[in-house]
């Protein structure tokens, strides 16, 4: 038979603690990498409301100068087929849009072009764990009147 030396017996009792250490190590992992999942989702989800919210911004101001632009100033059409915007409706037709659409913004008109920038504030509800709220989205977009049918 052979007998242990003590100095193999101390090293099986540190492998054998050093071994029940390590119990709970794949919970505290998978907790670890399912919150670095859920960051990076919220991150993509969040990333993906901006994109939305730049888009709908472009749309909402793009929108408005067209409303603008349908305002012509119909007695110079008609007295001698000059296409030209009436600047005071042509304006608050585009503001009207604006403020329907939840926004706020600055139009100039000239004769022959309308120019529309909007600002409107997005929510951002995957984004509140970073501190952010809301994000502010400023666009700008140009019309000009036409008789032509859109294509």
């Amino acid at each position: 038979m052979i007998r242990h030396l003590p100095a193999v017996r101390g090293l099986r009792r540190r492998y054998a603690l050093a071994s029940a250490d390590d119990r709970g190590a794949a919970a505290v992992m998978l907790l670890f990498i399912g919150m670095i999942a859920i960051v990076a989702a919220a991150g993509l989800l969040g990333g993906g409301a901006v994109f939305a919210a730049r888009s709908h911004g472009y749309d909402l101001a793009h929108a408005a100068a067209r409303a603008g632009a349908q305002q012509i100033d119909t007695a110079a059409y008609r007295t001698d087929g000059t296409l030209r915007l009436d600047p005071a409706r042509a304006a608050q037709a585009a503001k009207q849009f604006l403020a329907a659409g939840g926004a706020t913004g600055t139009v100039q008109v000239t004769a022959a072009q309308i120019t529309v920038t909007a600002t409107s504030r997005q929510a951002t509800p995957m984004l509140d764990m970073f501190g952010i709220t809301t994000i502010t989205v400023t666009s700008t977009a140009s019309a000009t009147p036409t008789t032509d049918p859109p294509t």
